[in-house]
């Protein structure tokens, strides 16, 4: 019987979940092992909980920015745990965009009573200041379904959304459902780089099919976007509330958002806005699979000079000169991780550690079990391939299609309101586009794609 075929014991299970609870790793991946809070037990906290849970409505009557401004600032001492302390930066995220994107103009100051209790729960969470993909897919979610199965789309609600669109939760939830039929596979492939050290090729390529068949489900629920989200819905309702203030000067964010603390203290950031680019579980494919990325994704390289308070932005200052070397920018992919909750940012820091299945993979083939593991692998990588082609589709039909509809007007006016996604995005082809996360859209998406698919070729006899 092969390695991977012994049923584990109950005490590797044991030592195995107080491994992945370091990393806040759970039975769902990177979702909470329960569905998160739907609101704060603490009644000192309904201040908060009353203007999220009516935002679609207040946004809509113009009367949003009159009730934060009656907010007062609450101390953030009164969160017992960690689902509070999620809790907590939901509602905050959430406060934050609509501020700044809730209005007839994009407002560059965030009041005391969000920016205070905001910044304090991202270090707890070491998370930045703004909505992240933790914010509005990982812990913005409930569930009907009994057994809490979290890949059940029809069961799955969004807690807050700011437009108070089916269209709006559905882009979330599929998302959810993703990370939780991704979380199947995270400790097969944690056995798969185990394996690497002894050369078990039955683990490894057992792992790898697993792997495949979880890509292409993932996929499959990609596709279900169209099912329950409309493109003009999204482009121009939804989107524009996704933006950060990184390259939104031609929105009317220069210089970012200024975090008032009081008192006359506060900073200026430039932060990403949230994108399925912050997602762990995506990030842990191209790692066991050993996929390395180098795009840095800049929409405007003039900007990033003005970036030093995103995170990610780590670089230290060098003057050139004889012996010295200018420090390399991280990727794009490196530079997300910032966005991403600290624990869940240091497994992958982990799982770099392990190994590649892709060296091993790349040897010079003497065996048969050499060659079904390259094949399996090269598998693994046509369907990850694949999946980023479904996700280009996506993108095609609900950001540059609509795009190009938007009249080369600087912005038009929409229910009385400047049309944000026209303003950001007109008069742009599909090469300017930027994401939400800050990148140029489509060359960043095509690169990575095709980084991708490279993975799998062999070049003069040795792995590229």
């Amino acid at each position: 019987m092969s390695p991977h075929a012994i049923p584990p014991t109950r005490d590797h299970i044991s030592q195995e979940k107080a491994f992945l609870d370091k990393f806040a790793v759970t039975k769902n991946g990177f979702l909470p092992a329960e569905a998160p809070l739907r609101f704060l037990p603490d009644p000192y906290y309904a201040p908060w909980e009353k203007i999220v849970h009516h935002l679609p409505e207040l946004l809509s009557s113009g009367t949003f920015h009159e009730k934060v401004d009656g907010l007062p600032v609450l101390e953030i001492d009164r969160l017992a745990n960690e689902a509070e302390w999620r809790r907590a930066y939901v509602i905050l995220t959430f406060l934050t965009h609509a501020f700044v994107w809730g209005g007839d103009r994009a407002r560059e100051r965030l009041p005391p009573a969000i920016s205070i209790p905001l910044l304090r729960v991202s270090s707890r969470l070491e998370l930045p200041p703004v909505a992240t993909y933790a914010a509005l897919n990982l812990w913005n979610f409930s569930s009907s379904n009994p057994n809490m199965d979290f890949t059940d789309l029809g069961r799955l609600e969004s807690l807050h959304t700011f437009t108070g669109t089916r269209d709006e939760a559905w882009f979330y939830l599929v998302s959810v459902a993703m990370e939780a039929e991704g979380a199947h596979i995270v400790s097969s492939m944690l056995e798969a780089l185990e394996a690497i050290k002894s050369r078990d090729y039955d683990t490894i390529i057992a792992s790898l099919e697993v792997l495949t068949g979880s890509i292409r489900k993932i996929g499959a629920l990609l596709e279900r976007m169209y099912e329950g989200c409309d493109p003009m819905v999204f482009f121009y309702q939804i989107r524009p509330f996704l933006a950060g203030s990184k390259n939104m000067a031609a929105a009317g964010l220069p210089k970012g958002v200024f975090y008032d603390e009081g008192d006359g203290r506060g900073s200026w950031r430039q932060l990403r806005g949230g994108s399925n680019g912050q997602s762990s579980l995506i990030q842990f494919l191209d790692i066991v699979l050993g996929v390395e990325h180098a795009s840095h994704g800049n929409a405007n390289n003039a900007n990033n000079a003005n970036d030093a308070d995103a995170p990610g932005n780590n670089s230290t200052k060098v003057t050139a000169g004889p012996g010295l070397q200018k420090p390399t920018e991280p990727t794009f992919h490196q530079q997300v991780r910032e966005y991403m909750p600290g624990p869940h940012r240091r497994f992958l820091e982990h799982v770099t550690r392990l190994g590649s299945i892709r060296e091993l993979s790349m040897l010079p083939h003497k065996t048969p079990e050499q060659d079904r593991l390259r094949e399996t692998y090269q598998g693994a990588i046509h369907a990850l391939t694949e999946f980023r082609n479904k996700h280009l589709q996506i993108v095609t039909r609900y950001i540059v299609l609509p795009s190009k509809r938007a009249a080369c007007n600087g912005g038009k006016k929409m229910e009385g309101k400047v049309d944000l996604a026209s303003a950001s995005e007109s008069c742009r082809d599909s090469q300017q586009l930027t994401g939400t996360g800050g990148t140029s859209l489509m060359p960043f998406l095509k690169q990575t794609r095709d980084e991708t698919s490279q993975a799998a070729e062999w070049d003069r006899g040795r792995c590229i």
